[in-house]
């Protein structure tokens, strides 16, 4: 049932939540490991690898400084320096960086516009003798049905899948959780995420040898942290126990928090029905979503900054971040990266808005979000 909704209320894009309890919890903790003089890889940070591991279902969790970090150290222990690594051109900047800083090239592949991922026969057309592995990106938290597939594609011709999960703490499919479909998976917990620890990101595997390796990456390449002896051209990619105890909070909190998200897309879902110049992304049969993105398409290309400022400045509905606003292979520092068009990628990525959905959102916001869609898009 449609909501009354003030005029001056105002929507936000996204928003963090942290409730007085989470925060007086955290307050404490950190008090006391500012007591103890041990800032970094200690026992909240154990505590935080150890939690998410069973969380994820996986052996092994390292946690680190960033996703980004988590993304580099994985395919540094993959040792691919020389090699192609394939990448979705729809992600961001850090996916394909990555690549680069562990001294691979990145291979940029077209988006499937189903999932917003990438379509196997796109990733075959692209595979070659120089190919050392596949990064697959779970876009809004959406665990493409065709993972099966690109998993099945990957092994057949001697190739590794990563997972950047930076998006998808929680998605699934098939009853198998983002970040555990491939040898290694990365999560980020910028604040931006479904759930933070601040800044701070982790890798989740199975393989002992890429847990020794990481943990031996993330400590400046360190045989072990009571050594000096440098056995790997590491970085400090540690993270510290301040961050560890923010996220161990929002770990434990993170199945509501994606039980409010997933409340919220229901309401879009329902509303969203009737709209005819505008799809949405779909979860596909057999998949959890978590909801870090709520994407929706629009039939036909409008001018989007126009679109977003109208609904903001006449709905109070602030619309989130693109996934994304331009294709990797359309930002100048990987140009040189570029071979052949990627139509597909130049499409969506031009035509698709993200609604605001985040934790602790009203159902009243979402009626308006979808008030003000009625009236601006039809």
């Amino acid at each position: 049932m449609k909501q009354d909704i003030a005029p001056s209320r105002r929507v936000p894009a996204a928003k963090i939540q942290f409730l007085p309890e989470d925060r007086t919890w955290i307050a404490e903790r950190i008090q006391e490991v500012l007591a103890s003089g041990q800032l970094t890889l200690g026992k909240y940070g154990a505590e935080f690898e150890q939690k998410f591991a069973q969380f994820c279902g996986t052996r092994h969790a390292i946690a680190v400084n960033s996703g980004t970090s988590a993304l580099e150290i994985i395919l540094r222990a993959l040792g691919m320096e020389g090699k192609d690594v394939l990448v979705p051109t729809n992600t961001f900047f850090a996916t394909a960086a990555a690549v680069v800083h562990a001294g691979g090239r990145p291979v940029l592949v077209d988006m499937d516009p189903e999932s917003f991922a990438v379509r196997p026969e796109d990733v075959e057309k692209k595979i070659t003798p120089k190919t050392a592995g596949l990064i697959v990106v779970h876009i809004g938290g959406i665990v493409s049905r065709r993972i099966g597939e690109l998993q099945e594609l990957v092994c057949k011709k001697g190739l590794w899948l990563v997972e950047d999960a930076a998006h998808a703490h929680g998605s699934s499919y098939g009853g198998v959780k983002a970040g555990t479909f491939g040898i290694a998976g990365s999560f980020s917990f910028y604040p931006t995420k479904v759930m933070t620890s601040g800044e701070g990101g982790i890798i989740v595997t199975n393989d002992d040898r890429i847990n020794e390796e990481a943990m031996i990456y993330r400590d400046q390449g360190k045989a072990s942290f009571t050594q000096n002896a440098h056995v790997r051209m590491g970085y400090n990619w540690r993270m510290s126990e301040p961050h560890a105890i923010i996220g161990l909070k929002h770990l434990e909190r993170l199945p509501a928090m994606i039980a409010g998200r997933q409340k919220i897309a229901a309401i879009y879902d329902e509303g969203l029905k009737g709209f005819r110049n505008l799809s949405r992304v779909e979860v596909p049969a057999g998949g959890a979503c978590n909801y870090y993105k709520y994407i929706v398409v629009l039939k036909q290309k409008q001018d989007r900054k126009a679109l977003k400022a109208l609904l903001r400045d006449q709905y109070g509905v602030m619309l989130a971040g693109e996934v994304y606003e331009e294709p990797l292979h359309k930002q100048p520092v990987f140009e040189s990266y570029v071979s052949g068009p990627l139509p597909a990628s130049e499409d969506y990525c031009a035509r698709h808005l993200c609604l605001p959905v985040f934790s602790g959102m009203e159902e009243a916001e979402a009626y308006q979000v979808l008030d003000a869609l009625k009236d601006v898009i039809g």
